[in-house]
């Protein structure tokens, strides 16, 4: 059995797997269009987070796990509970990004109907301001908006996503104009004019 992971498994599976292949499904784009009321935000707040959405001409890069036999059971209750807020198991075709055969594997996606965190389609605007809010009992909103683009650049250095990347540009400005604190800022070196001047200050 093989899982897709697309947002926060890039960096955080947390499960045992045999082996990691990069590659794409065709068909679906990733968006920032799935509300977050248990992770990055509250019910009360809820934060934004990414899911897959059908476009035929779409297609979104991530990495297939090979879950091993004995460990599908665990694995699938564990990520039953983690992606429990509106996401929905599905089997999808993923293409490797080494060229050896296409093969099915499990997503969790948002779907539309009765799901109450499904919110598309939805503006850069309200996407960034409500980010940059949001936080819940796994870290801050932005926090995962910076490490997914993070992730994308250094993993798949010539896949690129408008999307992704126009919502990590947005959020940066946003953060120097409001002069944000978030450790993750540093952590991934992003030296907005205000956090350098205030490095430099300390050491002088």
């Amino acid at each position: 059995m093989y899982i897709f992971g697309y947002g926060s498994l890039l960096w955080n599976p947390n499960f045992l797997y045999d082996e990691a292949i990069q590659g794409v499904v065709i068909g679906y784009v990733r968006r920032f269009w799935h509300l977050s009321p248990d992770h990055r935000g509250t019910p009360d707040n809820p934060g934004r987070v990414v899911s897959l959405f059908p476009d035929v001409s779409g297609s979104c890069w991530g990495i297939a796990y090979k879950i091993n036999k004995k460990n599908i059971e665990s694995t699938l209750k564990y990520l039953d509970h983690r992606e429990k807020a509106g996401y929905q198991l599905k089997c999808v075709q993923f293409y490797p990004d080494n060229g050896s055969d296409p093969f099915e594997l499990c997503v969790y996606i948002s779907e539309a109907g009765d799901n109450i965190y499904h919110s598309v389609p939805t503006s850069i605007d309200e996407i960034v301001k409500q980010i940059i809010r949001s936080r819940g009992p796994s870290g801050s909103n932005l926090e995962y908006a910076l490490r997914l683009a993070d992730c994308q650049r250094r993993m798949a250095p010539k896949v690129w996503d408008e999307h992704l990347f126009e919502i990590e540009q947005r959020l940066l400005k946003e953060c120097e104009y409001l002069r944000h604190e978030d450790e993750i800022l540093e952590k991934l070196n992003h030296n907005l004019s205000y956090l350098v001047r205030e490095r430099n200050n300390s050491e002088a």
